[in-house]
């Protein structure tokens, strides 16, 4: 009897051992877990820029969109802007520059179907308009193409990403990658953390991020996540400053600038951004949160964007240009 009990206690030892020695090795290549391959999908100038950073980065990145024309000018432009940072990165080095430029254009290819391209990538990034509908669209598709591993990721600025990854199987398995505008120069990365979201993925999606050399901020997901939560409820407010009569938009900006050290003013900030862009954020933000009064839309926005007043890129938002 005690020989069967010992031989009892030495089965479990070694089951034990052997159970621990497993986790730990699964825990092991999950935490240096990498990513190596990207597609992004949407060729606008946020998408062509990710692409750009995650390419000179030593990544793989497949770019996609279902205009091969906008594909081809997203190419163009990517390699344009590569020869900037060439020539700024070294100089009168010719043959450094020619080999950085022809290595990381090498490491970009082009598709016009995510379904097709997704079996061989581990990171998704998703760049396109600003419509739940249509990336719920995109994401039920993906979902059912893309293995098990592969995570996806929005670039939302805006949007819930809980609510864009309700129509996914991989809730654990899907983040924010909120990136800025233009992409190379700006150096911040919000990464965004839903509930469900993994400690894994979050830690894959971090690294990734550092290795773009980024500097990555963490945040759950709430509208706007960091930045745009406190710049757009700050551009309302200035504009309902001026609407009771409290100062111009010139003085607004003035004040900003010399008394908070703002590069810019709220108003010059807005045209910058685009007036339609600001609305359509506080119109979605409004529309699910209808009680918060920061969310609350200024009539003036309204009017200039039905003007077609939309800032810089129309010549006339709250200045002229």
């Amino acid at each position: 009897k005690s020989l069967r009990f010992l031989s009892t206690i030495s089965f479990t030892l070694v089951a034990m051992i052997t159970c621990t020695r497993h986790l730990a090795a699964r825990a092991m290549t999950s935490s240096s877990r990498s990513i190596s391959h990207v597609t992004v999908i949407g060729g606008g100038l946020m998408g062509s820029g990710i692409t750009q950073v995650a390419a000179q980065t030593g990544h793989k990145v497949t770019l996609v969109d279902l205009d091969q024309g906008i594909l081809e000018k997203s190419k163009s432009r990517i390699e344009a802007s590569l020869a900037r940072v060439a020539k700024k990165k070294f100089g009168d080095d010719a043959a450094g520059s020619e080999t950085f430029l022809k290595n990381t254009m090498s490491a970009i290819s082009i598709a016009t179907d995510a379904g097709s391209v997704v079996g061989e990538t581990d990171l998704v990034i998703e760049a396109i308009v600003e419509n739940l509908g249509v990336k719920h669209k995109l994401f039920k598709e993906l979902d059912s193409k893309a293995p098990e591993n592969v995570i996806f990721t929005s670039n939302t600025s805006s949007l819930s990403i809980t609510d864009i990854a309700s129509v996914t199987g991989r809730k654990d398995r899907f983040g924010g990658l909120h990136f800025f505008n233009p992409v190379p120069v700006m150096k911040l990365l919000e990464v965004v953390k839903t509930n469900e979201l993994s400690g894994e993925t979050l830690a894959a999606l971090k690294s990734f991020g550092q290795k773009m050399g980024k500097v990555v901020v963490e945040c759950s997901d709430t509208p706007g996540f960091i930045v745009n939560r406190l710049l757009v409820p700050n551009l309302a407010e200035a504009i309902r400053m001026v609407e009771r009569g409290v100062a111009t938009p010139k003085d607004v900006d003035t004040g900003m600038k010399l008394g908070a050290g703002h590069p810019m003013g709220p108003f010059a900030l807005a045209d910058y951004v685009g007036l339609d862009t600001v609305l359509f954020i506080l119109q979605g933000w409004h529309e699910k949160y209808p009680e918060v009064e920061l969310f609350q839309i200024p009539e003036t926005l309204k009017k200039l964007v039905d003007e077609g007043k939309l800032g810089v890129k129309s010549g006339e938002g709250f200045y002229k240009y």
